[in-house]
């Protein structure tokens, strides 16, 4: 995957989860409201972290670091979203 198509899928994945975090503030419980504000901070630090890390491609093995990026992608989505699961 070139990283320009790698960048589309980080804001296209980051957009979605923020959707869903709207949609738990509009029809979840209404006392979660900073929890919901914390998780939405949360995705859009990571979307800049990723997007930052993503253009700044460190020397050496890229198979290896692009393997390391998309399995912390993996990692943090995941909690991500047992996250706003528990809104």
């Amino acid at each position: 995957m070139k990283r320009k198509d790698l960048k589309k899928h980080i804001n296209y994945l980051c957009s979605e989860l923020l959707a869903e975090c709207i949609a738990s503030a509009q029809y979840g419980k209404k006392d979660n409201k900073q929890d919901i504000e914390n998780v939405m901070l949360s995705i859009l630090k990571m979307q800049d972290d990723w997007v930052c890390r993503l253009s700044h491609v460190e020397p050496g093995s890229t198979k290896l670091f692009f393997k390391k990026l998309k399995e912390d992608m993996q990692k943090r989505t995941d909690e991500i979203v047992e996250q706003i699961q528990n809104l």
